[in-house]
C-alpha cells in the first residue's frame, strides 16, 4: 500500500428528507446565489419550485443558467463565470445531474481566476480556489457530489477535459434524495449504473500490492451496484434500490477506494475521446470500452481479474487467465442485460473517427497504469469496441 492524505469538507445530507437541511445551508452564505440547472426535468418533478422557495424564503438574490446538457459545454460555463463576475456571486448552486454539477464547479472555479476558464482545465494555470459550491443532486452517477473533479468539453476545439483538484472544487454541501431519481429514465439509468462499476474498476485493478481492504471495499460496492441495478430494471421506481445505489455512486468515487493506490483512468480517457466526438452519454462510452480495455489488461497480469472474476461474479474453477477471461465476459454481459450497449454499432457509431480518437486520446503521452498504452494498443481497443 501508498503513503496517502486524505480529507473531505462536503457535508452530505442524504435520504427522503435532504432537502429539509437546505435553509440551514443557505444561512451559512451570502445573499447572491447563482442556481445552475440542467433540463425541464427538475421543473417537471416540482424539485425546481421547492428549491426556488427555499432560497426565497432565505432572502436570496438569485441569478441563473439553464440548459446543461450531457457533457456539458464550456461556452455554457463561461456564461455562468461572467455572472458571477459580474453580479459578485457568493455561491454556485447546481441542481441536477453530473454534467450540472461539474457546470457548476466550473463557474465557481472561473469566477476566482483572472483568464478563460478553459485555461484550467487545460492545466494551463492551477485550480487552487473557487466561490463555494453547492449540490442538490437528480442523478446517480458520476459521484462529483463529493469529489473535486469537473469534466466538460469544448465543441470549438472538440477536447473533454477532466479538471481535478484536491480541495477547491468539493462541494460544501451536497443534497442527496434518491426519491428526485426516481423520474430518470431507464437508458440513463443503466448509464449511471455502468458509470458507478467503471469508477471502481478503475481503482479496483490497480498493481498496487497489499490493499486488501481497499479491494474488498471496492468488491462490496461492485456486489450491491449487479443486486440493485437489477433490482432497477425491474422495477425504476423502487425506492430502497435507487438509495442504494445512489450512495454507491457516491463511495465509488470520493476516493476512499483508492486510497494507497494507483489507479488506472486509461477507459475515461478514452471514452472522453469518444463522447467529445459522437456527444455519446458517458456511462454508455464506458459500457462499450471498459471490457475491452480489461481484456487489453490482461496482458499486463491476470491476477487481479481473477480475483474479480471469482468474488464479484462467483465464477467457479477453470485456470486463473480463464476465470479472468469469463469475469470480464460477465461484465460486458451485465451491463448489456440492464440496458447499455456493449458496442460502437450499438450506440450507432461507426469506425471512421478511430484513428482521430486514438492519437487525441495519447496526445499527452501513453495513458493508464495496470498496463500503459500507447497510441497502437488505444486504437485496438477502441477497433475491438466496434
Amino acid at each position: 500500500m501508498q503513503d496517502f492524505s486524505y480529507q473531505r469538507r462536503t457535508r452530505l445530507h442524504f435520504g427522503k428528507n435532504a432537502l429539509d437541511q437546505l435553509p440551514g445551508e443557505l444561512a451559512k452564505v451570502g445573499k447572491t446565489i447563482l442556481l445552475v440547472t440542467g433540463g425541464n426535468s427538475v421543473k417537471k418533478s416540482g424539485l425546481y419550485d421547492r428549491v426556488k422557495d427555499c432560497l426565497a424564503k432565505a432572502g436570496k438574490k438569485v441569478f441563473e443558467v439553464t440548459g446543461v446538457k450531457p457533457n456539458p459545454r464550456v461556452d455554457l460555463v463561461r456564461q455562468g463565470v461572467a455572472i458571477c463576475k459580474k453580479e459578485t456571486v457568493d455561491m454556485v448552486l447546481g441542481l441536477g445531474g453530473g454534467s450540472t454539477v461539474d457546470s457548476a464547479k466550473g463557474m465557481a472555479a472561473g469566477a476566482l481566476y483572472a483568464g478563460d476558464v478553459w485555461d484550467l482545465y487545460q492545466y494551463k494555470a492551477p485550480c487552487e480556489k473557487a466561490l463555494p459550491i453547492g449540490c442538490i443532486l437528480t442523478l446517480a452517477a458520476t459521484g462529483t457530489e463529493m469529489n473535486g473533479n469537473s469534466v466538460v468539453t469544448n465543441p470549438e476545439t472538440g477536447e473533454k477535459n477532466g479538471l481535478v483538484t484536491p480541495w477547491a472544487l468539493q462541494p460544501t454541501f451536497s443534497i442527496l434524495d434518491p426519491s428526485a431519481t426516481l423520474t430518470v429514465p431507464p437508458d440513463h439509468t443503466a448509464y449511471g449504473c455502468v458509470d458507478i462499476m467503471v469508477h471502481v474498476f478503475e481503482q479496483y485493478f490497480s498493481q498496487t500490492p497489499d490493499t486488501p481492504l481497499q479491494d474488498r471495499m471496492a468488491e462490496a460496492v461492485l456486489l450491491t451496484m449487479i443486486e440493485n441495478a437489477r433490482k432497477l430494471r425491474a422495477n425504476p421506481k423502487d425506492y430502497t434500490a435507487r438509495a442504494n445505489v445512489m450512495w454507491c455512486g457516491t463511495i465509488a468515487l470520493n476516493d476512499i477506494l483508492g486510497l494507497g493506490k494507483a489507479g488506472d483512468w486509461a477507459s475515461h480517457v478514452i471514452e472522453h475521446e469518444l463522447s467529445a466526438a459522437y456527444d455519446v452519454a458517458h456511462g454508455a462510452g464506458l459500457a462499450i470500452l471498459s471490457p475491452q480495455w480489461m481484456t487489453a489488461a490482461l496482458e499486463a497480469g491476470t491476477d487481479k481479474f481473477e480475483q474479480a472474476a471469482r468474488r464479484v461474479w462467483d465464477v467457479q474453477g477453470g485456470s486463473a487467465l480463464d476465470a479472468a477471461r469469463e469475469g470480464i465476459a460477465r461484465t460486458k454481459a451485465f451491463f448489456k442485460e440492464i440496458g447499455a450497449p456493449v458496442s460502437l454499432r450499438d450506440a450507432g457509431i461507426g469506425t471512421e473517427r478511430i484513428a482521430e480518437m486514438a492519437k487525441r486520446a495519447v496526445k499527452g503521452g501513453e495513458i493508464g497504469n495496470y498496463r500503459k498504452l500507447g497510441l497502437k494498443e488505444v486504437e485496438a481497443i477502441l477497433r475491438a469496441s466496434a
